[in-house]
């Protein structure tokens, strides 16, 4: 099997890994997360303007293709320079189920403006109670001559704070857990009764918790047939956990890279500690889970891609996540750990490193989540 990337993914590769290289430094960084709004919106429009923004698009929606190996090939970069941009939050879960679940006309008026970047998206999906799962939803929807009136709560908004639209789910019929009865609406962000409190990750990603009170949506905000949701729901969250994984697999290159950079110069006795025998196990061990994780997260991606049935696409995904979850604990605290008391300082970029690995972990389910989903869709 040829695991090599084509032509327009290499060069999709470099031109991530030239902006990052150029404009996109560990202070940099720290300068963005300190920002009004915690991400640059001249970094965002230059995003539009080389293309990224339409990767995870497909071909007849005006997109790069919508291949989940090209979105991988993307997030990894990302993933090294731990940039901060709410890529994921608006283009491949919010301008993923405006793809899947949106008309024509919906998908018409959005996409152009998610590819241009001129519209910042957030799904409100997770609740106090739903751990992870989509089904859960208790928030409701109740028409009312041509408006819904949401009433609910949704926790952990990513890019809640600057979305200009919320893509929610709710129930519009059925029990709290039920998989028929799940709706998706689009609701405007600065809606009377929309409270949102606004927080920062400890990864310097910022998210919202949301409150509605008897908000009003019109009719024609509604994405797709009215209580089926659930399955773009988790084809579009199971693309978004690829992605995120890719970073990851992007981050612990750069953990990898570091620890064995500093174990040359770093001393004790009056030798480079990379010249230690236990170190260079353990930074072996690291190698190799940093490859098993690409390896995996590179199955994953492929699995989207193909034809196969659903439920092997998701399997897939659970394994990667699973996997991947493990390589983070082990290699970020390991590279922690060689560094010493310095690798968990503010000043050194490791430190925040394995804060957005850790952070990562636990996004859209941990690994003992999907441990149990892999083994529950056998």
């Amino acid at each position: 099997m040829d695991f090599s990337y084509s032509d327009e993914q290499q060069m999709l590769q470099d031109s991530v890994q030239k902006f990052v290289h150029r404009h996109y430094s560990f202070d940099m960084r720290r300068d963005i997360l300190a920002s009004d709004k915690g991400f640059s919106t001249e970094y965002w429009q230059l995003f539009a303007e080389l293309g990224w923004l339409t990767v995870p698009f497909k071909a007849e929606d005006d997109g790069f293709g919508g291949l989940a190996v090209d979105l991988m090939v993307l997030m990894e970069e990302f993933g090294k320079a731990m940039v901060v941009e709410p890529f994921v939050p608006t283009t491949v879960l919010g301008g993923g189920l405006i793809s899947e679940l949106g008309s024509a006309q919906q998908r018409s008026e959005w996409l152009p403006q998610i590819m241009a970047g001129s519209l910042q998206l957030a799904c409100a999906t997770a609740e106090p109670d739903s751990r992870y799962n989509l089904a859960s939803v208790g928030s409701s929807a109740v028409l009312q001559g041509d408006n819904w009136i949401v009433n609910g709560h949704k926790i952990l908004v990513l890019n809640g704070p600057d979305a200009d639209q919320l893509l929610v789910s709710v129930r519009t019929s059925g029990a709290v857990r039920d998989a028929d009865g799940i709706s998706v609406l689009m609701i405007d962000a600065n809606s009377p009764g929309i409270h949102r409190k606004n927080y920062t990750n400890m990864d310097g990603h910022r998210a919202a918790e949301v409150k509605f009170a008897n908000v009003g949506v019109p009719n024609d905000r509604v994405l797709g047939a009215i209580g089926k949701a659930l399955p773009a729901l988790e084809q579009v969250t199971d693309r978004a956990i690829v992605a995120v994984c890719a970073e990851a697999v992007g981050a612990l290159d750069s953990l990898l890279n570091k620890t064995v950079e500093y174990s040359k110069t770093r001393k004790q006795f009056g030798t480079a500690i990379g010249t230690f025998q236990a170190l260079q196990h353990r930074m072996a061990d690291m190698f190799i889970e940093c490859q098993l994780a690409r390896s995996i997260v590179m199955m994953a991606a492929m699995r989207l891609d193909s034809d196969v049935p659903a439920t092997d696409k998701m399997r897939a995904v659970s394994a990667a996540k699973s996997r991947v979850g493990k390589a983070i604990r082990k290699v970020g605290q390991e590279a922690v750990q060689m560094h010493g008391g310095i690798g968990i300082t503010d000043e050194l970029d490791v430190g925040h490193l394995f804060k957005r690995v850790t952070a990562i972990e636990t996004l859209f389910g941990n690994s003992d989540h999907h441990t149990a989903r892999f083994a529950r869709l056998a």
